[in-house]
């Protein structure tokens, strides 16, 4: 009986480990996890922020319009980080016994570096008639 007994010690130690290992491996995966979530809540924040950005050169750009003439084109501003690029092209043609210009303006919004784990960029785009 006693030979039954010490050949069935030590099984415990080896349970306790595997569970160990499996509790590591879990929570290192958590950990991960909720890295990953953290990193895309503020990428989604940088891209809004970016969108506003870029609706704002929009709307300089619109409003810097004087008797159908673009403003100077490019215009690089900065807007809270981020470098703004507008662009303005007129494109004239006769309709009627009238010429109608209609100006096409883009706004490009961009933080960081393109290729790094920060970079953002948005894009708007809008055209008046004058």
């Amino acid at each position: 009986m006693s030979t039954r007994l010490k050949s069935q010690q030590g099984f415990a130690a080896v349970a306790a480990i595997f569970l160990v290992v499996v509790l590591a491996a879990l929570g290192s995966y958590m950990l991960a996890f909720s890295n990953t979530q953290q990193l895309t809540s503020a990428q989604d924040m940088q891209g809004t922020r970016a969108y506003w950005a870029a609706r704002a050169g929009l709307e300089w750009g619109i409003s810097s319009v004087t008797a159908s003439a673009c403003p100077a084109s490019p215009t690089a501003l900065t807007v809270q980080g981020f470098a703004v690029n507008v662009t303005c092209s007129p494109t004239a043609y006769t309709e009627g016994s009238g010429t109608v210009t209609i100006l096409r303006f883009q706004a490009v919004a961009q933080s960081g570096a393109p290729g790094s784990l920060g970079y953002v960029e948005r894009s708007l785009s809008a055209s008046m008639e004058r």
